[in-house]
């Protein structure tokens, strides 16, 4: 196996869509509809790289408790998308200067990590792996 995607449920696509785009890069490939639920869909994509947003009316708000990466592990299910990086600190320079959420940074004995949010408060790791490129 492969992994594919990530799915992501957000209050807004469009907003969304920009957010993914202007931090991260990613752009749209393709969108659908699931007319069960109302949702709105867009897959984005930047290389292999690939996520797919849900825009559902009446969804229900991310809780604050799954938008900070300690208290999310408390709370049964997916817990976040991680990407590898070549610099954790100049990526998120980079996306602190466009107005990125940056929840934190932390080195650690094997590995450098850093959480940020997007713009509905979902967590994305990223970890530094020059090894990648």
């Amino acid at each position: 196996m492969k992994f594919d995607h990530a799915g992501i449920s957000v209050p807004d696509l469009e907003s969304s869509i920009a957010w993914y785009g202007t931090m991260l890069g990613f752009e749209v490939e393709g969108r659908a509809t699931l007319p069960p639920v109302q949702a709105k869909i867009a897959f984005l994509r930047r290389g292999n790289l690939r996520v797919e947003l849900f825009e559902v009316p009446g969804a229900a708000a991310l809780p604050d408790d799954r938008r900070v990466p300690d208290e999310d592990l408390r709370t049964h299910g997916n817990k976040h998308v991680c990407y590898a990086v070549k610099d954790v600190r100049a990526l998120t320079d980079e996306l602190k200067s466009r107005g990125a959420d940056i929840v934190f940074i932390k080195e650690m004995e094997q590995v450098t990590v850093a959480y940020i949010r997007d713009n509905a408060g979902n967590l994305i790791e990223l970890v530094q792996r020059p090894d990648l490129w």
